[in-house]
């Protein structure tokens, strides 16, 4: 099954895709990101067994932000939304980062639609975004930075990979060359890493999400987490400099049902780029697969 559209749903309009057959995951990418940024999340995930649905969150690329709801709560009910209008009933959800606080937030607010959660190295509580350098700003905010990191990725991805385990990590020295050198030997990992850093330019048509989010995540009081009561496999990297580890560990002490993987020496994106990825990544999808057959039994009695 694939189907790639703008869809109207009751809330307001949603740019989605759905792709592969089986359980239901949806995607949800993180600050700054898109439906693109989605799809290269769920690469481990096997298309015949995984029914993937990517979107572009609330002002990321073509789904815009109301500027009348442009809050954590809005956008959960807009997911909402969005699975009546793609008639999904019960799905799983893979939230990445900045896509932590609308997942949470969904399974919070509509417990009956989330069977499963893998919540991967993400915002539980209020966050402020760092002051970006001048020429962080250059690359990852202005349309030639966007070109830049797309030649990059075309031609030196080696470049883009040492570059992100260094700048979303505190692993250092050896440590950082042996992450590196795993990393370029694997081309799965390294295919994330280039993807994803093609979404992360904050202008352009994702500037209205990010400094939305921006601006919702650092007034965070409670997500309230105790409200979420379906599974929830959390997955950090205890090097990740971008989420700090206490973010997963504030969500496990308040989560009613929660697992902990944390990764070491794992930065950022651990969960897909490290040593361990493979097997944290079967185990996430068994996590899926487990809770999605539970939900259907708990369904027919």
């Amino acid at each position: 099954m694939m189907l790639q559209n703008c869809v109207q749903t009751p809330l307001g309009i949603v740019e989605v895709e759905v792709v592969g057959s089986g359980i239901p995951v949806m995607v949800l990418h993180g600050s700054p990101g898109g439906i693109d940024g989605a799809r290269a999340m769920s690469q481990f995930l096997d298309r015949d067994r995984s029914c993937c649905i990517h979107l572009s969150r609330p002002g990321y690329l073509n789904t815009p932000l109301d500027p009348t709801a442009p809050s954590i709560d809005a956008e959960a009910d807009l997911l909402a939304a969005l699975l009546d209008t793609l008639d999904f009933a019960r799905v799983g959800v893979l939230a990445w980062s900045g896509g932590g606080p609308p997942a949470y937030r969904l399974a919070a607010r509509h417990p009956s639609r989330v069977s499963a959660m893998v919540i991967v190295a993400a915002i539980s509580s209020s966050w402020v975004a760092a002051k970006m350098h001048l020429s962080e700003r250059f690359v990852f905010g202005t349309r030639f930075g966007e070109h830049l990191i797309s030649f990059l990725a075309t031609h030196k991805p080696e470049h883009i990979v040492e570059e992100a385990l260094k700048g979303e990590g505190t692993i250092r020295g050896e440590e950082l060359r042996n992450v590196t050198n795993h990393v370029l030997a694997h081309p799965a990992q390294v295919k994330l890493i280039v993807d994803t850093a093609r979404t992360l330019n904050i202008g352009g048509k994702r500037k209205p999400g990010w400094h939305n989010d921006v601006k919702n995540y650092a007034d965070i009081k409670s997500l309230e987490l105790e409200c979420v009561t379906c599974p929830v496999l959390l997955v950090h990297g205890d090097a990740d400099s971008d989420a700090l580890p206490v973010y997963t560990y504030y969500a496990h002490a308040r989560l009613p049902n929660s697992e902990l993987i944390m990764m070491a020496g794992g930065t950022h994106p651990s969960f897909y780029a490290h040593q361990e990825a493979e097997i944290v990544q079967e185990r996430a999808k068994q996590w899926f697969e487990h809770y999605s057959q539970e939900g259907r039994k708990n369904a027919v009695k």
